[in-house]
């Protein structure tokens, strides 16, 4: 492979690791960014391997806290219902992804689609991020007030989340199986309308992609094992390394800003990258 191409999977690379824990879409941007680049990889098998690089940087981040759960499995309820709610969350991606996938890519991956899901994504998120049911006005008296908190309480914890809301959770983020959809931005719209706050529904979202992500690098590696040569050794190494430096940044930092902040940044991100993805499709193709 010429150093162009190397060039290229490195900017891959890179967008997948920085965008991959953010509700942007990682598989969206790098559709387009491929697309108009003309990087091409049999089947993507180069943008699902190096997601393998994202997944071992949030393992690394988090992996004090996983080692905290494994050790409290024994002895602790609350540890056993947090796995079995990451495990609950994960049936409905695995079993719709291995039954469906390869038409999923056969027909739904295309730039024009992720353009449009990228746009509308942006809207959804802009107005769930505005939303807020937990906010108490001074119009109303206090016992009104008292009631209303107790007929809605957000949920800070993710040891909290109940079984059922982790299975509803798991199948929003089944949406992000149509390109442009965004997993992260799936299972963060799902769990905040189920009651969660942004902090813990993107905390949420950061465990279940632990499972998510390593199975379908591991679906995607059995399925095109055979498309792989010795010559994509180099690249897929570099992107590796890239995408798992770039994810640990995000991950390291994503919690605090977005509970400061919200995800309008997020939701207007994909708002121009979308438009700005129609105008190159209808100028150039």
């Amino acid at each position: 492979m010429d150093f162009a191409n190397i060039l290229k999977a490195l900017v891959l690379a890179v967008v997948e690791g920085a965008t991959e824990f953010i509700p942007v879409s990682s598989t969206g941007h790098q559709l387009l960014i491929g697309h108009f680049i003309g990087f091409k990889s049999p089947n993507n098998t180069y943008e699902v391997l190096i997601q393998l690089g994202a997944v071992l940087a949030i393992l690394y981040a988090y992996f004090g806290r996983l080692t905290k759960i494994a050790t409290a499995l024994p002895h602790d309820p609350r540890a056993r219902r947090f796995v079995g709610s990451i495990l609950l969350a994960f049936i409905p991606a695995a079993i719709i992804g291995g039954l469906f996938s390869k038409y999923i890519k056969l027909y739904l991956f295309n730039p024009w689609i992720v353009c449009a899901t990228l746009v509308a994504g942006g809207l959804v998120l802009l107005v769930i991020d505005e939303a807020d049911p937990y906010q108490q006005t001074d119009a109303e008296g206090d016992d009104d007030r008292a009631v209303r908190t107790e007929r809605i309480e957000r949920k800070d914890d993710v040891f909290e989340f109940s079984l059922p809301m982790a299975l509803k959770i798991g199948f929003f983020q089944c949406l992000a199986m149509i390109p442009g959809v965004s997993r992260s931005g799936a299972t963060i719209v799902g769990a905040m309308l189920m009651g969660a706050s942004k902090r813990a529904a993107t905390e949420f979202s950061f465990y279940l992609a632990m499972p998510t992500m390593a199975g379908a690098f591991a679906k995607d590696l059995l399925d095109n094992y055979k498309n792989l040569s010795t010559d994509d050794a180099l690249v897929i190494v570099i992107g590796f390394v890239a995408a798992f430096l770039a994810a640990l940044v995000v991950v390291r930092s994503v919690l605090d800003y977005v509970s400061k902040h919200g995800f309008w940044l997020f939701a207007w991100w994909r708002i121009i990258v979308g438009s700005l993805g129609f105008a190159g499709l209808i100028l150039f193709g």
